[in-house]
């Protein structure tokens, strides 16, 4: 199995190497982790910006011997309705069995010259274990351009649970390297339990 980190001290230290509220990343992590251990993670820290103010999120994935951990953490700034800065940390534990789809989208430069263990530029990572569903739906057509019966709609459902992007540009190899290898354990863990026991 790949490995991005086996330890919750290595769990710990990456959260802390983030600098997003740490202690309050790494508890409520940590919590939800309970005596389980930890496999494989992945830290991601998302900075945008929203008119005039900069805002951070922190995600966190964690892969446990039986289930897939996610937590978000985000921050609000004072306002008139709070007179203190807030943050809000939330964790989901997902059974390993229950997760239907891995997807990994990779970007590379140069796909002519491509070679085998080359960096990509970028990765999607897109999770999907049947808490949301998006449906996207469209006015169904025939081929007749003078038709103008109601033929309904046609559409599709796409699990969208979780998706996150990391660049070398702007999260730097490191974390592209980390978001390889957790996509690779979540997968191997992912088919190993849909393998029917006995086999």
């Amino acid at each position: 199995m790949a490995k991005t980190g086996t330890t919750t001290q290595g769990l710990r230290a990456a959260i802390e190497r983030s600098g997003y509220y740490p202690a309050l990343v790494a508890e409520a992590v940590e919590a939800a982790v309970g005596g389980e251990s930890v496999a494989s993670y992945l830290v991601h820290q998302e900075t945008t910006f929203d008119a005039n103010e900069v805002r951070r999120h922190v995600t966190v994935l964690v892969l446990t011997p039986t289930r897939f951990i996610v937590s978000h953490t985000d921050e609000q700034a004072a306002d008139s309705g709070s007179p203190t800065a807030l943050a809000t940390t939330s964790t989901e534990s997902v059974k390993t069995g229950r997760i239907s789809s891995v997807v990994l989208s990779r970007v590379v430069a140069n796909p002519e010259s491509y070679t085998p263990g080359t960096l990509p530029r970028e990765v999607v990572l897109t999770i999907g274990w049947g808490a949301v569903s998006r449906i996207d739906l469209e006015p169904a057509a025939c081929g007749d351009p003078n038709c103008e019966a109601d033929h309904g709609y046609t559409g599709s459902s796409t699990a969208d649970d979780l998706s996150l992007r990391v660049s070398e540009a702007g999260d730097g190899p490191d974390t592209v390297r980390q978001a390889l290898a957790f996509a690779q354990a979540l997968s191997e863990a992912t088919a190993a339990t849909a393998t029917p026991a006995g086999r």
